[in-house]
C-alpha cells in the first residue's frame, strides 16, 4: 500500500487479519479435560482401576460401551488441543473418526442401559452378592432406564448437529462439547459417590449445571452474549432433567420400560 504525501511516496505494511486470541480455544481444552477428569474419576474403581479395587468383571457388551466412550473423552481432549495449536487440518481429518464413533456409542449405549434396567450388569450383581455397598440405592430401574435412554438420545442430536456444522466452528466446538457434557451424569454420580460417600439425583444435575455454566461464563466475557447455541442446546440439557424425573412415574413410561425390559 502506498500513502502520496505530496513531497513523497511512503510504502505502508499490508494489514492483516490479527488471529484470534488463542485463549479462548484453550477453554475448550480446560472443558474436555475436565470431562476426562471426571469420567475417570467416576469410572475408576468400577472400569479403569478395577483390578486394584477387585471390583467385578464385566461382560463383553460393558467392555465395548467403555472402549468406545472413552476413545469419545479421548478424541474430544485431543481435537480440542488441535485447535489450539492451530493444526486445523489434522483435526478435520480425525473428525472423521468422531463421526464414526457416533452411531456405535448410541448402540452400545442403549443396549447397556437396558441391561441394567434388567439387573444384568456388573454393579448390580455385586450388589445382589453383597460385594458393593456404595453404589446408588433408591433409584428404581425404569427411572434410571429413561434417564440413560435420554442421556442416548441427547448426545445423539448434539452431536449430529455438531457434525453438520462443522463448517461454523463456533456453533460446532459448542456442539459437541455439550454432547459430550450431556454423557457426564453417571460419571459425576459415580464420583460423588467415591469422594463424598452420598448420592443424590440433583448432584447429577448440579454437576452438569456447571460444566454449562462455565460455557455460558464464557460466552459472555468472550462475546458480551450468549451463543445460541450454548443458550438453547445448554437449556435443553438442564431441562431433561426435571422432565425425565416427571416422565418416570407415568404409567406410559412404565409400561415402555417394562416392555424394553421383559
Amino acid at each position: 500500500m502506498r500513502l502520496d504525501t505530496g513531497t513523497a511516496t511512503i510504502d505502508l505494511p499490508r494489514t492483516t487479519a490479527l488471529p484470534r486470541p488463542r485463549h479462548r480455544d484453550r477453554f475448550f481444552v480446560g472443558v474436555a479435560v475436565a470431562a476426562a477428569m471426571s469420567v475417570f474419576l467416576g469410572f475408576a474403581r468400577t472400569y479403569y482401576l478395577k483390578t486394584i479395587f477387585s471390583t467385578p468383571t464385566f461382560p463383553l457388551l460393558f467392555h465395548i460401551h467403555g472402549a468406545l466412550f472413552t476413545g469419545w473423552i479421548l478424541l474430544l481432549v485431543l481435537q480440542a488441543s488441535l485447535v489450539v495449536s492451530r493444526r486445523t487440518a489434522l483435526h478435520r481429518r480425525l473428525g472423521w473418526i468422531g463421526l464414526s464413533l457416533v452411531v456405535p456409542m448410541l448402540i452400545t449405549g442403549s443396549l447397556v442401559a437396558i441391561a441394567a434396567a434388567r439387573g444384568q450388569g456388573p454393579i448390580s450383581a455385586a450388589v445382589r452378592r453383597g460385594e458393593l455397598t456404595w453404589v446408588p440405592v433408591g433409584i428404581a430401574p425404569a427411572e434410571m432406564l429413561l434417564n440413560n435412554l435420554a442421556t442416548m438420545l441427547l448426545f445423539g442430536v448434539f452431536a449430529a448437529a455438531g457434525l453438520a456444522m462443522r463448517r461454523r466452528p463456533d456453533a460446532h466446538k459448542r456442539f459437541m462439547m455439550l454432547a459430550t457434557i450431556g454423557l457426564l451424569p453417571a460419571a459425576i454420580g459415580r464420583a460423588v459417590i467415591t469422594i463424598l460417600g452420598v448420592f443424590h439425583p440433583t448432584l447429577l444435575l448440579g454437576g452438569t449445571a456447571l460444566f454449562v455454566l462455565a460455557m455460558a461464563i464464557y460466552d459472555r466475557r468472550s462475546r458480551g452474549r450468549l451463543h445460541p447455541v450454548t443458550l438453547w442446546a445448554g437449556l435443553t440439557l438442564i431441562l431433561s432433567f426435571p422432565t425425565r424425573l416427571a416422565l418416570a412415574d407415568t404409567a406410559l413410561w412404565q409400561a415402555v420400560a417394562t416392555w424394553l425390559t421383559d
